[in-house]
């Protein structure tokens, strides 16, 4: 197992941009047990992307000093019984070399951003272009590792021409320990993943219920993330018994516990671009 743990339970928190910060992980403490803040963006590049999302109504993070809001807000986490982590987004590798060495000193992790796929943050070079452009990727990965953080990336499955499995190798290879999937519509990729690697696999997308969460973990995941609901304590509650349950060989409901439907309950995670 690598640096990253196992944390307990083997929930987390997945970061959605503008809303994921400490006080959202402490109202969530109960139910997980790690939580990703951010996202933040950190350089010139991504900062007037956050901008223009701000400027078409979506949620941001834009603090004067980027770097500076992320020791502040890991400081919030102190004595908080979870794993933290910050999901940033650069195109530029200084920033993310200046955050690393935050969350070295907190024994956080940093989870470079591949994910975003808002166009002006892939215009920014962040986000799915980094995704696309794997070298650029790996770069952050390095920089972050050689600062003494423990580094994963945030990742998505259905892009054209992007090989997950492939990607995760060269993750490894350049200092990673974490891969965060969502998986869209994919799950099996995250089977896939996991057998390509040796980083800790976090599988998110759709995480609502005994079923989604029994799905990811017989894929291989090590953990299962919530998006959307993390500010619902019900789904977190339902999210977490699940996974305790199957790590303790259980399967199937418990009783009195009738899964949800999934039309309705289960909404993916489109638009949780952090």
């Amino acid at each position: 197992m690598t640096n990253v743990g196992p944390f307990e339970p083997r929930v987390a928190l997945a970061s959605l941009s503008g809303a994921s910060d400490a006080a959202w992980a402490r109202r969530a403490a109960d139910h997980a047990g790690c939580a990703f803040l951010g996202g933040i963006a950190l350089d010139r590049d991504t900062r007037a992307a956050a901008r223009a999302l701000v400027a078409r109504e979506r949620e941001e993070f834009l603090p004067d000093d980027p770097v500076a809001f992320v020791e502040r807000e890991l400081a919030a986490l102190d004595g908080v019984p979870l794993r933290a982590g910050v999901n940033v987004r650069s195109a530029t590798l200084d920033p993310v070399r200046a955050v690393a060495r935050v969350c070295r000193d907190r024994d956080a992790i940093l989870e470079v951003n591949a994910h975003c796929r808002q166009d002006e943050m892939c215009a920014a070079g962040a986000g799915e272009a980094l995704l696309r452009d794997p070298d650029r990727l790996c770069e952050q990965v390095a920089a972050a590792s050689d600062e003494g953080a423990v580094v994963g990336a945030k990742v998505r499955a259905e892009v054209s021409g992007v090989d997950l499995p492939d990607l995760a190798r060269r993750i490894e290879a350049a200092g990673g320990e974490v891969i965060h999937v969502d998986a869209m519509d994919s799950e099996a990729v995250v089977a896939d993943v996991v057998d390509a690697c040796d980083l800790f696999v976090i599988a998110n997308n759709g995480v609502r219920d005994r079923a989604t969460v029994e799905e990811y973990l017989d894929h291989g995941a090590d953990a299962v993330s919530v998006g959307r609901p993390s500010d619902n304590p019900a789904v977190l509650a339902r999210v977490r018994r699940a996974a305790d349950a199957w790590f303790a060989g259980e399967r199937g409901p418990p009783p009195g516990e009738r899964a949800p439907e999934r039309e309705g309950d289960v909404e993916r995670e489109e638009g949780a671009d952090a």
